[in-house]
């Protein structure tokens, strides 16, 4: 059986967007199928949709944050604090070892690269200059590590 780590991956080198990857990897832990789970996380991909903003792998996380503790009430600011305090472990932890959350930092992209809605095809140039799966896989390292944590 395989790691949830080589899954997402596999995910990820089988087509599937950064945050997808990651989301749709651990979803189903918390009832939500895999199909749902990937069309949830489509849009963060590539920096939330292309834009080269925050990671889609670091989404793919903060989205797990949500349904691990995420708040379900209008005026829950303890669950709300909670919430963005995970958030907040797991954006530092993947800082800490990726160096940035910011896709175009971590690409190394120049600021105000010009962007495009078309994804990029998966060559073997595109692997040799994406560092993707090891982004992939270093978030989904850090929620099997809060999850061996929380028990």
């Amino acid at each position: 059986m395989e790691s949830k780590i080589e899954k997402a991956k596999a995910l990820f080198k089988s087509g599937f967007n950064c945050s997808q990857s990651v989301f749709a990897t651990y979803a189903p832990d918390y009832g939500i199928d895999e199909k749902t789970a990937l069309r949830m996380s489509a849009s963060f991909g590539g920096g939330i949709g292309r834009m080269r903003q925050t990671c889609g792998a670091a989404c793919g996380l903060f989205m797990l944050a949500g349904l691990e503790n995420g708040s379900t009430t209008e005026h829950d600011a303890e669950g709300k604090e909670n919430n963005y305090k995970l958030v907040q472990q797991l954006a530092e932890k993947f800082k800490e070892i990726n160096g940035s959350c910011i896709c175009s930092e971590l690409l190394g992209l120049e600021v105000n690269s010009p962007i495009s809605p078309k994804p990029e095809a998966r060559t073997e140039q595109y692997f040799k200059k994406r560092p993707c799966p090891l982004l992939v896989e270093s978030a989904a390292q850090i929620w099997e590590d809060f999850q061996k944590q929380k028990k």
